[in-house]
């Protein structure tokens, strides 16, 4: 009776240790985690390139993905939506500090990278590129040969409601406005808001080109994922 307690209070050890392990392996693998979503930019979700921080707000993004929301007459965040001076965008060197001082592991092959070369190590990794291979794929819908109702309203071209450019689709109306239309002060309805079930014909917004970059910048609704 005493050799059966014994190896039942071994087989609990045993399961104790192995439970010890388990949560260990988790919270270290969380802790990994966590530090490569602390030095990932808000807006491509990978990891700093060349951080720049708006002072206004101390929120950190990559110097190019802020890029957009300079060239605008008046700037907002993209994170918090507080308005900022574009001249008071400076380079975050504590931000580059730490990049070169953590590492955490590629999520490909697994190899412990220091984060400011993390972006160069996925790119040439070979198991995240066939991981991205495997990945679905994004593919335009596929036309159809049936007329469209005259119901039905046009959402797949719009009118540039500052000079009345027709046949814009989403990406080209941001074009259209950011080359010809920078420094036009009007209130304007937003063109693909006002065409959804949803939008209201006589808002105008306060800030279009604003409004474009950060609404309209990209349409996801004419794509669908198709498995291979």
């Amino acid at each position: 009776m005493a050799m059966f307690r014994s190896f039942v209070s071994a087989a609990q050890l045993r399961q104790h240790h192995q439970q010890d392990a388990q949560q260990s392996g988790s919270a270290a693998a969380a802790s990994v985690e966590s530090i490569e979503a602390q030095f990932s930019c808000p807006i491509c979700l990978e990891v700093y390139h060349k951080p720049v921080s708006i002072a206004a707000c101390a929120h950190t993004f990559c110097g190019e993905c802020l890029q957009p929301c300079l060239h605008v007459a008046s700037p907002l965040c993209p994170l918090c939506r507080m308005p900022f001076d574009p001249k008071k965008v400076d380079r975050c060197s504590a931000a580059e500090k730490q990049l070169s001082s953590y590492k955490a592991p590629c999520r490909g092959c697994n190899k412990k990278v220091t984060l400011v070369k993390m972006r160069s190590h996925i790119s040439s990794c070979a198991k995240v590129q066939e991981q991205m291979a495997n990945c679905p794929k994004f593919v335009p819908v596929v036309p159809t040969s049936q007329p469209i109702p005259s119901n039905i309203p046009n959402r797949s071209t719009f009118v540039c409601p500052y000079c009345g450019a027709r046949n814009l689709d989403q990406q080209e109306l941001v074009k259209h406005c950011m080359e010809n239309h920078r420094n036009d002060p009007n209130r304007v309805v937003c063109p693909v808001c006002s065409a959804m079930p949803w939008g209201d014909p006589s808002y105008k917004s306060s800030n279009f080109l604003q409004h474009l970059l950060h609404r309209h910048k990209f349409s996801y609704d004419t794509f669908v994922v198709r498995s291979f």
